[in-house]
């Protein structure tokens, strides 16, 4: 499927991806693609040999159809959606698609990359919602992870913080015991963008918009764009922050494990605390680390009953509780939330303007004048 009006050809989604059908390089013309009285919507070869099908649990006839938004629906006798290809996105995220889980539907909605721009065959190289602990968008190369969106802070992914400034762009992030899914809509109908997955370089994700007067597609944001966007290049308990040099520090209250790596610029080791909590002794405190990226909450719990004040008094009364956030930025004070750490704080960054406050937790000894709160 394609763009009509976009030349060169832009692909955004391919059914049969893993199983080509050899033809003419024009255009595979022994391809055909039907649907049964069955419901079932399936593509076949010269042969008649089906090479990739589904079958949705309704009864005919059906009949299937390509929206204007680029989704593939398949519709029973009562215009009732029996299947749609946003479900099942490929590379490529339209606007109206969505990407995550959902559970009432069993339907789990990832991008895979095409192998090579000639190959749309599925790569090792993933997008996929984490819907552990504060749910967060991973990139994935096979079993390593190449970078992270961070969780959802009411009004964008703190990883992406300067999603606040996009005009003609709207954002949505559901997340209930139905569904946990990111989507992004474009309200302008002559404004087209799409997000794409792409295997170069170990995985990149890139969000493209057309600009008709060029006649090409612009690159309006990418990731990982940095060396701080790569996955804790500065170890558990550090920090990374590339208007400083070095791009690695310890947190306040944190020496680095291997001082000679340090040394060397490799932060991979992290940090390790000065001095022991004394959760005991009730003399903890937290010292605020502005415009975060919030570290990685794959573990993390989140209280969406919880201000920031009885997220710190949980936290304190939590020998286990290391750091802690507001979960919902854009709602009302007293109504936020909160996401609590426990353990070490993993793929911490900072920005020089976006971003949000983490408070950390320090003993007594670690905590200097203006970097404690109360």
């Amino acid at each position: 499927m394609w763009y009509a009006r976009v030349s060169p050809r832009t692909v955004v989604w391919v059914a049969n991806r893993a199983d080509p059908v050899p033809g003419p390089v024009d255009g595979n013309a022994g391809a055909t693609l039907s649907v049964s009285r069955a419901c079932e919507l399936a593509v076949a070869d010269a042969n008649s040999t089906v090479v990739w099908s589904v079958s949705p649990a309704t009864t005919g006839p059906c009949t299937a159809r390509i929206r204007d938004d680029g989704n593939l629906v398949v519709t029973d006798e009562r215009g009732r959606v029996a299947w749609q290809g946003f479900d099942h996105p490929t590379d490529t995220l339209l606007p109206g698609m969505r990407i995550g889980v959902d559970f009432a539907a069993g339907n789990n909605m990832t991008l895979t990359a095409w192998k090579s721009p000639s190959d749309p065959s599925p790569s090792s190289v993933v997008v996929a919602m984490d819907t552990s602990g504060d749910p967060e968008v991973f990139l994935w190369n096979g079993p390593n992870k190449v970078w992270r969106s961070g969780p959802w802070d009411g009004m964008q992914f703190t990883g992406v913080p300067d999603t606040i400034t996009y005009k003609n762009f709207s954002f949505s992030f559901v997340n209930s015991a139905r569904e946990v899914t990111y989507s992004f809509q474009v309200p302008d109908a002559s404004i087209m963008s799409r997000l794409v997955l792409n295997s170069s370089g170990g995985g990149l994700v890139q969000r493209w918009t057309w600009v008709e007067a060029a006649g090409a597609w612009n690159l309006y944001w990418y990731a990982p764009k940095d060396q701080c966007d790569a996955v804790s290049p500065c170890g558990a308990n550090g920090v990374c922050d590339t208007n400083s040099l070095p791009v690695c520090s310890c947190l306040r209250g944190f020496l680095p494990r291997s001082p000679a790596a340090w040394a060397l610029r490799d932060g991979r080791d992290g940090c390790a605390r000065e001095t022991p909590l004394g959760c005991a002794n009730g003399t903890d405190g937290f010292a605020v680390v502005r415009h975060a990226k919030a570290p990685d909450t794959t573990a993390a719990t989140v209280d969406y009953d919880a201000d920031l004040q009885l997220c710190r008094r949980r936290c304190l009364g939590n020998c286990s509780c290391t750091a802690y956030a507001n979960a919902n930025l854009s709602a009302p004070p007293g109504r936020r939330g909160c996401v609590m750490w426990t353990g070490e704080l993993e793929d911490l960054r900072v920005y020089p303007a976006f971003g949000q406050d983490l408070y950390v937790r320090l003993a007594a000894a670690d905590l200097g004048m203006f970097h404690f709160t109360v």
